[in-house]
């Protein structure tokens, strides 16, 4: 029980200095794992050299392959590709099914960009939409930030799927194929059909939004904008079918099909096809880079403040002896490690520090029950984006952005997200059947 209660202590912690006290979150997971050491009785001496170990453990997996992940959708968004990608998909489906447009742009998007990115990005392309077809502006848009939520909180290389795959001992590309089953369903259902509710909602968006987007001619072509922004999920997916209808190819293959390898081979055509190919310098794209990775420290130190945090359960036994105790719950672990990261993101807000904080608690139920760790990515990362509310910055970029009353953005974006969330564990759950 003194275990339980110590847990619990940790995250309560946690969840106030982040929360309330606006703690920069490296600190405040080095904060709570002290204290949960402490707590949990472990000698003194070996705190320090835990939390160091968790840390280090976690970011050595991670840290090139979000680091690459986090240039190559820089260079996707900076070179126009994105862009091309959305009027391309708009151009070919035609008025009549703008809607499907903006869901598959979302989720073709999504999958190279983090959500931030993303979010910005796109906003010039659906206003502009707007004002030309006149068009609900929430209807139009939630499909697109629905596809870009999606493939953030599902798919690797995202900071948060990528973390757990790690954590849980998974396969990132059949993580990946999985997530591709459960994504695709759910983002039709919480993006074109629950869009339809929608129409009524009135936005009024400020002008400064708008954007001053690069004209057309000034973009990529749509085949390299599309083949390169697809190539590393086409990488992996295509390089984990391939080993598994062949499993005597897994060794010849596994430097090819590791995601590092992936990631950097897939930047490296990027740099050509639409950096230097076009005309531009290598030191304007490495430019880019640059900027990339100043975007993406913040996120790194999250996941090395979970990685201190989970290892301090782990050495201390309590992580084991939770995952007995939870494997032992008339509950299926699926169910129960989506509910603990829907628990830590209602706390927390961040969908990526619920997914890496879930991880630490999660992680031995994967190993205690057998149960599939690719699914336990799926399920943690459905979990990990319920519920945005007013601890989430997202939630107030997409209320101001469009400009809505606090009841409407409730109505809108927290139920996409709650959708998403509860309609995605509902797929894992079912495809927990078959695989």
């Amino acid at each position: 029980m003194w275990s339980l209660l110590s847990v619990l202590l940790a995250v309560v912690l946690l969840t106030i200095m982040i929360a309330w006290g606006k703690v920069q979150p490296l600190l405040a997971f080095v904060v709570a794992a002290l204290v949960a050491a402490l707590a949990l009785g472990m000698p003194l001496a070996k705190i320090p050299g835990a939390i160091e170990k968790g840390i280090g453990d976690l970011l050595g997996s991670l840290v090139v392959v979000i680091c690459v992940g986090a240039v190559f959708g820089k260079l996707i968004a900076d070179s126009g590709a994105a862009r091309r990608i959305a009027i391309s998909l708009i151009d070919a489906m035609g008025p009549n099914r703008m809607p499907v447009a903006m869901t598959v742009t979302g989720f073709v998007v999504g999958l190279p960009l983090y959500y931030n990115v993303g979010f910005v990005l796109m906003i010039p392309l659906i206003f502009s939409l707007v004002y030309q077809s006149g068009r609900p502006a929430v209807a139009l848009g939630m499909p697109l930030l629905a596809g870009l939520s999606i493939a953030h909180g599902f798919l690797p290389p995202h900071p948060s799927p990528t973390a757990l795959v790690a954590a849980v001992h998974a396969d990132m590309g059949k993580t990946l194929l999985y997530g591709m089953l459960v994504a695709i369903p759910t983002l039709i259902i919480a993006g074109p059909v629950f869009a339809m509710t929608l129409k009524n909602i009135r936005a009024e968006p400020a002008a400064i939004f708008r954007g001053d987007p690069k004209p057309d001619h000034e973009l990529p072509g749509a085949f390299a904008s599309f083949f390169t922004a697809l190539l590393p999920v086409a990488l992996l997916g295509a390089l984990t079918l391939v080993t598994l209808l062949r499993p005597e190819l897994a060794q010849p293959l596994a430097f090819f099909s590791n995601p590092t390898v992936v990631m950097l081979a897939s930047y490296l055509v990027a740099i050509f096809t639409l950096g230097i190919g076009r005309g531009l310098s290598l030191p304007k794209v490495m430019g880019s880079a640059q900027e990339a990775l100043r975007e993406i420290a913040p996120i790194l130190l999250i996941i090395a403040g979970a990685g201190g945090l989970k290892q301090v359960l782990t050495e201390s036994g309590v992580s084991a002896q939770l995952g007995a105790q939870l494997a032992s719950l008339p509950v299926p672990p699926l169910l129960l490690g989506w509910a603990v990261a829907t628990l830590i993101r209602v706390c927390l807000g961040s969908a990526t520090v619920a997914g890496v904080t879930a991880a630490g608690v999660v992680g031995p139920l994967a190993q205690t029950t057998g149960v599939d760790p690719n699914l336990m990515v799926l399920a943690v990362g459905a979990g990990s984006l319920m519920f945005s509310h007013v601890n989430d910055s997202a939630f107030w970029m997409f209320k101001e952005y469009f400009g809505l009353s606090l009841r409407d953005t409730f109505r809108s974006w927290t139920m996409m997200e709650t959708l998403v969330g509860s309609v995605g564990i509902l797929f894992v759950l079912l495809l927990s059947l078959f695989v």
